[in-house]
């Protein structure tokens, strides 16, 4: 199953957007099935789940955090991520900072725009992000690689809400390249299992599709 879901959704897959296999919950044998299908990027979001399958998962898989990270659990994601998409506070970013300096790494992440209608989700307004962005603040983060922007769209199914929304993050993208001068500003993480395609007319450059993959966890 597995396999042919994957199958699929490369196929349609644009050149240029990556997929990000979403595997919380799931167990490290589903995890197996797909990288034996030629997956290599996956996204977990339980900083103890994901410290423990990284160590019985193949070394060259590409870790992707995708959710709310505590301050106190970077032990647990920051040894091992490749990118963490969900920077969604300056207590964060600081504290990755901090984290980075004191183990000599440079962490990527994405910062979280708060994006979706409901007041539950975390992230940034685009002014705190502009913000951070700007050179004098940037100069603060040396440990912190700024790779772009995620932001997760309003659940409903309602279409148009939705593409509301990624028009909203696509539009903010772009403004942010016209002012600052980003090299690595280049990722947009948006679009799950049901809104991807959307995603992808409104610049997606990273996807993350878990039940679309995987099936419904247990």
């Amino acid at each position: 199953m597995v396999e042919d879901n994957l199958k699929r959704i490369f196929k349609e897959l644009p050149p240029g957007v990556k997929l990000v296999a979403v595997s919380k919950f799931h167990p490290a044998q589903d995890i197996i099935e797909a990288y034996s299908a030629g997956q290599r990027r996956f996204g977990e979001n339980r900083p103890q789940e994901f410290a423990a399958k990284v160590p019985v998962l193949p070394a060259d898989i590409e870790w992707h955090f995708i959710g709310h990270l505590q301050t106190n659990k970077l032990k647990f994601v920051l040894p091992y991520a490749s990118m963490v998409e969900s920077i969604d506070s300056l207590r964060l970013l600081e504290a990755v900072e901090k984290w980075g300096s004191e183990h000599g790494k440079v962490i990527d992440v994405l910062l979280e725009l708060h994006l979706g209608a409901e007041e539950t989700k975390g992230g940034f307004t685009e002014e705190e992000i502009s913000d951070i962005l700007c050179p004098a603040r940037r100069a603060s983060f040396q440990h912190v690689r700024f790779r772009g922007l995620m932001g997760m769209a309003t659940n409903t199914d309602d279409v148009s809400v939705v593409e509301a929304d990624f028009a909203r993050i696509e539009a903010f993208k772009k403004r942010l390249d016209s002012v600052f001068v980003l090299p690595d500003f280049t990722e947009l993480s948006i679009g799950m299992s049901h809104d991807w395609r959307l995603a992808v007319r409104h610049g997606a450059t990273i996807v993350r599709i878990g039940t679309a993959i995987f099936g419904p966890r247990s």
